[in-house]
């Protein structure tokens, strides 16, 4: 689990050095502020919508190689954006790193489903948790590298992901001892006994995504909202951002004990439940309230992230390429784009108002929360190769 969430680290450390690029970008080649958003929506499409083709290709024919190389493809892309020179070099690249992501979340929660063992749900926030460092890393690596060197300095972010891609590399063959027997087509000889449970599925697909377009809102209205309305310094304001996701980042590690031992639903139903009155408090106090209020919501909002992959999971135990590549990606890929609505709705009307929309879209998300059953917590042998390494 280490290796794979050392990995996870290393692609979304990628995926958050991109938003850290631009100014540097934009200011070298003097591009617009609609060409550097294009990038951004290259890289999600390339980085979130597309996985479940890869979840589909892995659920056919298990795929462990994509482990080290779709972290050397998003090292090597996102390196090359800085000094690929034109913009269509630019784009091309940025679109490779994507796929390099892409590639790399359905297998690694295949192989994290596999060992994790009984505490699935505290296995899978591990494995999170380092996509949650990832995505801080990013900014704080390629940042100091843009300023001392330039943007020629973009290929050293490379590095640690290439020594991370040699190391899962080397630990392929410990990996695959945890492959339940018979890996081919599907992942379990028992699939007849515990078939997919397509509609829970959809349901919860919909949930993430509604609680997608909570996170990426408040990942792109909060810093504008203190700015513009609380009056807050814009140190305030990244300030205010940064404890929303540290919270979130422990609420993942707690999240996935939770639900171990209360079950899935119940975590996923209290997070969705408490968010509208704590998104309430937030527009309703100043600057110290609202901090405050940003810790509890991104706690509650993260902390789901890694249930839902499990859950995802569970409900389709023959098709765990697919689920993850969902869970992980389509629905939240979709939740980048209605942040995106959202901001055309603080244009047309105010950054409150959409702050207020954002207020709202747990509810529905609660509704499908409560509609969905437990999903069915299978426990899988493992071979006895992988007793060796436990």
């Amino acid at each position: 689990m280490a290796f794979l969430s050392l990995g996870h680290l290393c692609v979304d450390l990628c995926q958050g050095a991109l938003p850290a690029l631009l100014p540097f970008l934009i200011a070298a080649h003097h591009w617009s502020y609609g060409q550097a958003s294009a990038l951004v929506l290259a890289a999600t499409v390339s980085s979130s919508i597309v996985q479940p083709l890869f979840g589909h290709l892995s659920d056919g024919r298990s795929l462990p190689w994509l482990l080290p190389g779709g972290v050397v493809l998003a090292a090597a892309g996102i390196a090359l954006a800085g000094v690929a020179g034109s913009y269509g070099a630019t784009f091309a690249v940025i679109v490779a790193s994507g796929l390099g992501v892409a590639a790399y979340h359905p297998e690694a929660s295949r192989f994290a489903n596999y060992v994790a063992g009984e505490r699935r749900a505290t296995a899978m926030s591990f494995f999170s948790v380092g996509g949650n460092a990832g995505f801080a890393l990013g900014p704080v690596l390629v940042t100091p590298l843009a300023l001392t060197l330039g943007l020629g300095g973009t290929p050293l972010v490379a590095v640690v992901p290439a020594a991370v891609a040699v190391l899962i590399a080397r630990e392929l063959g410990r990996l695959k001892g945890f492959r339940p027997s018979g890996d081919g087509a599907h992942d379990h000889a028992g699939d007849a006994a515990e078939p997919d449970q397509w509609r829970p599925f959809a349901l919860l697909s919909a949930a993430v995504a509604a609680r997608s377009v909570v996170y990426f809102g408040l990942m792109t209205l909060v810093p504008l909202y203190f700015v513009d309305e609380l009056h807050a310094s814009e140190a305030t304001a990244n300030t205010a951002l940064t404890v929303m996701l540290a919270a979130g980042a422990i609420g993942t590690l707690i999240g996935g004990r939770l639900a171990d031992r209360f079950g899935r639903r119940v975590v996923l139903r209290t997070s969705m439940a408490v968010l509208t009155p704590l998104m309430v408090l937030l527009l309703l106090g100043g600057v110290g309230v609202a901090i405050g209020a940003l810790a509890l919501i991104g706690a509650a909002t993260i902390a789901t992230f890694s249930v839902t992959v499990v859950m995802g999971q569970e409900y389709l135990p023959s098709r765990l390429g697919i689920a993850s590549g969902v869970t992980l990606g389509l629905a939240i890929g979709f939740g980048g784009l209605g942040a995106a609505i959202l901001g055309l709705v603080a244009d047309a009307t105010s950054l409150r108002t959409a702050l207020e929309v954002v207020a709202l879209l747990p509810l529905p998300a609660l509704a499908l929360a409560l509609a969905l059953p437990e999903g069915r917590a299978h426990v899988r042998r493992r071979p006895v190769a992988a007793h060796r390494y436990a």
